[in-house]
């Protein structure tokens, strides 16, 4: 099994700041500060697990499975609808997330969505949102798979929701690049996640902690709701499509983040080879 750093663990304590969960998208100064600080210390070390072969050569056809080529097939979208991680790909998966490839494929992502952004007409009148997921594209859950096998295993509620609870994932620093340019040029983040409405507290620590404030939404799944997550987030845009918003962006790390109309003007998938939502 492949252990985080100790340094990563005392890092995710330190993000723990003042920050109220009563106020949604306001952290104080001091909040700020140590995120700040967080950022850059848990930034490189978040990967610092460095492979002894890089995340492709002997390790990409580890026990004959072609490694690469399966995630590239999941990037594309043309392997679809499984549960795990080819165990043979544990190794491979735990390498490409931990070392420079993962961070490097997300600033691609990244820098295209800024691109688009600086090549925009804005209006200016308040309406222009951009809709980003949450889990793998705001927060990482890096350090809960770095212990669990990287998706090779069966998906555990318990330990996994135990994870969420605390509330101490990281934020994936290229996506407050975007988040912070957005804000900056006057278009209003909504979160629109999969997250049940009774995780709202802690989502919003965790949010705040990370230094992440000023988001027009918070949008958390109903426990009722029965739908696909492809239904629930299409329906949730055509929400803010209705009440005379306009979805300039949409970002996630699941194709189910993205698809289903009205998707947006543009949409951006983050990489995420250790688990698939349909």
């Amino acid at each position: 099994m492949v252990r985080m750093p100790i340094l990563v663990a005392v890092a995710l304590v330190a993000a723990v700041a003042s920050c109220s969960a009563r106020e949604p998208n306001i952290c104080t100064p001091m909040a700020e500060v140590a995120a700040t600080a967080v950022d850059d210390a848990v930034a490189p070390l978040i990967h610092a697990l460095r492979p002894l072969l890089g995340s492709g050569g002997q390790l990409g056809s580890h026990g004959g499975v072609p490694c690469d080529s399966w995630r590239l097939g999941v990037e594309a979208y043309n392997v679809r609808d499984w549960t795990t991680v080819p165990a043979n790909c544990e190794g491979y998966v735990g390498h490409y997330m931990l070392g420079s490839h993962y961070r490097r494929d997300s600033k691609v992502v990244i820098d295209q969505a800024i691109a688009y952004l600086d090549s925009l007409k804005l209006a200016g009148n308040g309406k222009e949102v951009w809709v980003f997921d949450i889990d793998e594209t705001m927060l990482s859950n890096l350090p809960y798979y770095a212990t669990h096998g990287f998706g090779a295993r069966p998906y555990n509620a318990t330990s996994y929701n135990a994870y969420v609870l605390e509330g101490s994932a990281p934020a994936l620093p290229e996506t407050k690049r975007l988040y912070y340019k957005l804000l900056a040029v006057g278009i209003k983040p909504v979160f629109l996640t999969g997250r049940t409405e009774h995780r709202r507290a802690i989502t919003v620590a965790n949010l705040c902690r990370q230094g992440i404030s000023g988001w027009m939404n918070l949008l958390l799944k109903q426990p009722w709701f029965k739908g696909s997550t492809v239904t629930y987030k299409s329906g949730e845009r055509q929400k803010l499509q209705d009440a005379g918003y306009v979805v300039v962006g949409n970002i996630g790390d699941q194709w189910s983040d993205i698809l289903g109309a009205p998707e947006g003007a543009r949409t951006f998938k983050l990489p995420d080879p250790m688990y698939y939502i349909g």
